[in-house]
């Protein structure tokens, strides 16, 4: 709970930093996430899975065209594992983006495109298969399934109409290994690309 209180503390004191460029907006989209590693030293052969995301962030011009754009979102995120009995792994995020954003004027609205870290802390998920489900332990001990901290790149395209509507795509890499005791031979990571809508106020 300390690490989710400090991502939460980050955002408010970005957005004190706030000035009279500033502008809030609010963003919802579809995930097609997976959880990429390995096991014993074998690459894991997860499926993508869907999730959502939405939230809010706020855009602080740094320079002409360019703009500093933290965040917060709730996002799901997990992976299909097939085998003997298909299981789905479900995992709720609360995730601040930061990212450094370009946005020149391209016809009549601009364009979008950015970089930066993003960092995210689990708050629930479950495992589902056709037996049940069970809830995913969050933790960093021998018992629990996966670390609740996580950290990775973000990389953004698309485009703002005139509306201040806008679409985007997205792609992320997490950098983090989620294995509670893991090693170089055993690792889980979040990893995904998404597609979603924006208004900016």
């Amino acid at each position: 709970m300390k690490k989710l209180s400090l991502l939460i503390a980050i955002v408010l004191v970005m957005t004190s930093m706030a000035h009279a460029q500033t502008t809030f907006g609010v963003r919802a989209g579809i995930n097609f996430q997976n959880i990429n590693g390995k096991s014993e030293g074998k690459n894991l052969e997860n499926k993508l899975k869907t999730g959502i995301n939405l939230g809010v962030n706020a855009e602080i011009g740094v320079a002409p065209d360019f703009y500093f754009q933290p965040g917060l979102l709730f996002t799901t995120k997990g992976a299909k594992i097939e085998g003997s009995g298909d299981v789905k792994v479900n995992l709720s995020y609360l995730e601040i983006p930061m990212n450094l954003v370009y946005k020149p004027v391209l016809g009549n609205g601009n364009l979008i495109a950015g970089f930066g870290p993003y960092m995210a802390y689990g708050i629930g998920g479950k495992w589902k298969a056709d037996g049940g489900d069970a809830d995913v332990k969050f933790g960093n001990g021998d018992d629990d399934d996966i670390k609740p901290f996580d950290m990775g790149a973000n990389l953004l395209f698309g485009y703002e109409f005139a509306s201040k509507l806008s679409v985007q795509m997205n792609a992320q890499l997490g950098l983090l290994n989620l294995m509670p005791k893991g090693d170089s031979d055993n690792s889980l990571k979040n990893t995904g690309f998404g597609i979603s809508l924006g208004y900016r106020f």
